[in-house]
């Protein structure tokens, strides 16, 4: 693995729990591959408008992505694949893309249609619901399986 990753993650909270979790795997991944975490946060829309501010984070995280970027949003919709799937599917992208690649990841309210239809693809990490703190931790973790598997480091088992 080469290419920078790119985690941009829109909330409101960023609670230390989490973010300790999170930069175990940051540091674990660094060695392997540059990695940044960028939380975005919604401007000039506030109030009870949701749309409104659905629509300010999803511009907020194509600001933030670098340009040119593969960008993949993590939405229930999109497509499931298993750790060994994702994995061959990433090394894929960082072999045949020379640019950073970006995972966004949306806040409570989800991922704005902008963002989904400009996205390249769209990925699932469970059919199941996450918060954006939890979805963003299970990314980190499957991308560091990633290159454990790459690496040949004895972190992730095959199903027996």
């Amino acid at each position: 693995m080469g290419r920078s990753l790119h985690v941009v993650w829109a909330g409101r909270n960023q609670r230390r729990d989490w973010e300790v979790l999170c930069a175990e795997y940051r540091k674990r991944i660094g060695g392997a591959v540059p990695i940044h975490d960028q939380p975005v946060r919604a401007k000039g829309r506030g109030g009870g408008e949701l749309a409104g501010r659905r629509r300010a984070e999803a511009e907020a995280l194509y600001a933030a992505c670098p340009d040119p970027c593969w960008i993949i949003a993590l939405d229930a919709g999109g497509k499931t694949r298993s750790s060994e799937n994702f994995a061959a599917h990433l090394q894929r992208i960082q072999r045949d893309w020379p640019h950073p690649i970006a995972f966004l990841i949306g806040s409570d309210l989800g991922l704005d249609d902008l963002v989904l239809r400009r996205a390249r693809e769209r990925i699932s990490l469970s059919p199941m619901t996450f918060g954006h703190e939890l979805a963003r931790l299970v990314l980190y973790e499957q991308i560091y399986r990633t290159i454990s598997m790459d690496r040949g480091i004895n972190y992730h088992r095959d199903t027996f």
